[in-house]
């Protein structure tokens, strides 16, 4: 992999700096930015990196949902997203707020902070007011970027999300964006993005960290499971695969074109 610069753990920044963050992310949808951003990086992410979507049928289409991606690349929101008609509101480590014209179009754009290297209740807190809007959020799986090249390990957090509040869960395997970095010696990978089945939590108000975990375990083990499935057979292969597991029509049901 391409040298990716060292992660800072720890926003030394006072909590109250980003409350403007999360007060626009609780009130308001994404603006037109949203869609701005979306039209100017389609082309790229269709036509350079070859970006295909597998299983987006699995993604409701309307009430919350929780996106649960796997994590390599900085593009990775956007690959999440490309293909999905609904706006994403995206969990993002705080130390990308700060830039000026960088934070203005995370703010429009659908983008809210978690405080890195604290407990962070507030990002929380904005996760539930968009479900409780209907929206869709996305907190990856791993925490933060995988910096091995392979997949991480899950956290807590995203255990902790699908107990207390029930809503649908749904594992994503990015695959391929791990070498996007390589675009500077003129190598492009084909990125595979797949949607798995929902996966829902009986509703848990205060989970303890064990419980939380093992949430985490069931949601990851579903997207290691599609990432793997990818890496073996390739995209027309999972396809084909997830062709055949179809189940077959009931031979006494009319035909749809009778």
């Amino acid at each position: 992999m391409a040298e990716i610069k060292p992660q800072v753990y720890k926003d030394t920044r006072p909590a109250e700096y980003f409350d403007q963050f999360h007060e626009r992310a609780r009130s308001r949808e994404p603006d037109a930015m949203y869609e701005v951003v979306r039209a100017v990086v389609t082309p790229l992410l269709l036509g350079v990196y070859r970006t295909r979507a597998i299983g987006t049928e699995y993604v409701p289409s309307e009430g919350p949902v929780l996106l649960a991606p796997n994590h390599f690349s900085q593009l990775d929101h956007f690959l999440a997203g490309v293909y999905l008609r609904r706006k994403i509101r995206f969990m993002a480590k705080s130390q990308l707020f700060g830039p000026p014209g960088l934070t203005w179009i995370y703010r429009h754009g659908g983008v809210f902070p978690v405080r890195r290297g604290h407990r962070d209740d507030e990002a929380f807190k904005t996760v539930n007011a968009i479900f409780d809007r209907g929206g869709t959020v996305l907190v990856y799986a791993e925490g933060g970027r995988s910096r091995t090249g392979g997949l991480g390990e899950p956290r807590p957090g995203i255990g902790k999300i699908a107990l207390e509040s029930g809503v649908p869960v749904v594992p994503v395997a990015i695959y391929g964006s791990g070498s996007v970095r390589k675009w500077k010696k003129l190598a492009f990978p084909k990125v595979t993005v797949q949607f798995g089945e929902p996966i829902t939590f009986p509703v848990n108000p205060e989970p303890d960290r064990e419980q939380q975990q093992l949430a985490s375990n069931r949601i990851f083990d579903q997207v290691k499971l599609m990432y793997s499935g990818i890496e073996e057979k390739g995209r027309r292969g999972v396809k084909q695969a997830l062709k055949e597991q179809l189940p077959a029509p009931d031979p006494g049901e009319p035909s749809p074109r009778s």
